[in-house]
């Protein structure tokens, strides 16, 4: 067994802890990105209000990744039913 393949066999308990903390408090998380956005966005007097709204999307997808929320996690992706 390789070291890659020891770290992931170490390391999957807490990937699946971290997926369902996700799922459970994925609204709260939401809400706190929300509100950091709205802190900085005003601290910087809308300067960055750009940068800000990409990053905070792009944390809200990465949430959405860890939680399965998307349901295309790798190997498990959906495919379309066969035409007729």
């Amino acid at each position: 067994m390789g070291l890659l393949d020891s770290l992931k066999a170490k390391l999957a308990p807490a990937k699946e802890k971290v997926s369902d903390l996700a799922q459970q408090h994925g609204d709260k998380i939401d809400h706190g990105l929300e509100k950091a956005a709205r802190m900085v966005d005003e601290k910087t007097k809308g300067k960055y209000s750009d940068k800000i709204e990409s990053g905070t999307g792009k944390a809200k997808n990465a949430l959405d990744r860890i939680a399965h929320k998307d349901g295309d996690v790798k190997g498990e992706g959906h495919t379309p039913p066969p035409a007729a």
